[in-house]
């Protein structure tokens, strides 16, 4: 890329301490959602189907890292861009995947136990892809060693806002059924609403940087996401996942919390540039095309079943 992506390496995006506590904040409210609809149930009706659950794993947790890294090897972006795409791949899946997935008729259990396994799994998985991915593509070493990234705290940050929200959740849910029941739907459409508006503030705050900068992340997104959903079918596909597995394998690699990796980009990388506006406008994009696919398919039921309303 040429200079004007490198000058994005320079760029710091201005949201205040104020706006980073109420991301974290909302973060954790909407892992609180999250957890509302997580059962024990439903980790037995995904166990019952391990292939679809470890392919899952499988494709969240080491195929997507593989291939972001593989196109940043290709592509050769700026630093910060490249970290964007390296801390996408090491999110967990994004919460929206369970309703996009419920509404495509997939595999729903599957879908929200992959999405407890791998935020859970991310507090201590997130900061090593970052550390290892990134410190393989020699541009980036200088912005992680000026950030002198601490994978304990890094752990410790996405527990506070990922991990005890949702052990939270579970634990209404548990002893408190009707509790739970009351606010599964307010919170799931809180969860949507407040992180679109959280993203419109943060690009509102810095709309001079964004129209100055989103023509050199865009098309990059849009290759990387559409990789991202790719794989997650064809790793179906080639698994023998059914059907309705092939359906929320895709829309899981495919929809990462954007919130998670917008948290870590203010809060350890100072809002670097490249970094923000390539995880901004995926967490973006990713609803669009989620949403778009999910509605098809919610056009082509399975076996015959009618079609979701």
């Amino acid at each position: 890329m040429g200079p004007e992506a490198a000058a994005l390496d320079e760029v710091r995006l201005n949201f205040g301490s104020g706006g980073l506590v109420v991301l974290n904040i909302t973060l954790a409210l909407i892992m609180f959602g999250v957890a509302l609809d997580l059962r024990p149930s439903d980790f037995r009706a995904a166990l019952s189907r391990p292939r679809h659950l470890l392919l899952g794993l499988l494709a969240q947790l080491v195929l997507l890292p593989v291939l972001s890294f593989t196109l940043v090897l290709i592509i050769e972006p700026t630093p910060s861009i490249a970290l964007g795409m390296i801390m996408l791949a090491a999110c967990p899946g994004g919460n929206t995947s369970n309703f996009f997935s419920h509404f495509a008729r997939g595999d729903t259990a599957t879908s929200i136990a992959l999405t407890g396994i791998s935020s859970v799994a991310a507090m201590v998985l997130t900061p090593i892809h970052l550390a290892f991915w990134g410190g393989l593509y020699a541009p980036a070493g200088p912005l992680l060693r000026e950030v002198a990234l601490d994978p304990v705290q890094v752990g410790l940050t996405i527990a506070l806002i990922l991990v005890l929200p949702l052990a939270g959740g579970m634990l209404l849910t548990a002893r408190r059924p009707a509790w739970a029941t009351r606010l599964r739907k307010p919170m799931r459409r809180f969860s949507v609403a407040a992180f679109a508006l959280f993203i419109v503030a943060a690009l509102g705050a810095n709309f001079g940087y964004f129209l100055d900068y989103i023509h050199l992340v865009f098309g990059l997104v849009l290759l990387h996401n559409t990789l991202a959903f790719g794989m997650g079918w064809l790793v179906g596909w080639i698994g023998r996942a059914r059907p309705d597995g092939r359906r929320t394998l895709t829309l899981e690699v495919g929809i990462q919390n954007t919130g998670l990796g917008l948290v870590l980009a203010f809060d350890f990388f100072d809002g670097l540039g490249g970094m923000a506006f390539i995880l901004a406008w995926w967490g973006i994009w990713h609803l669009i095309v989620g949403l778009a696919m999910s509605t098809v398919w919610s056009r082509r039921p399975i076996d015959g079943a009618a079609p979701a309303s």
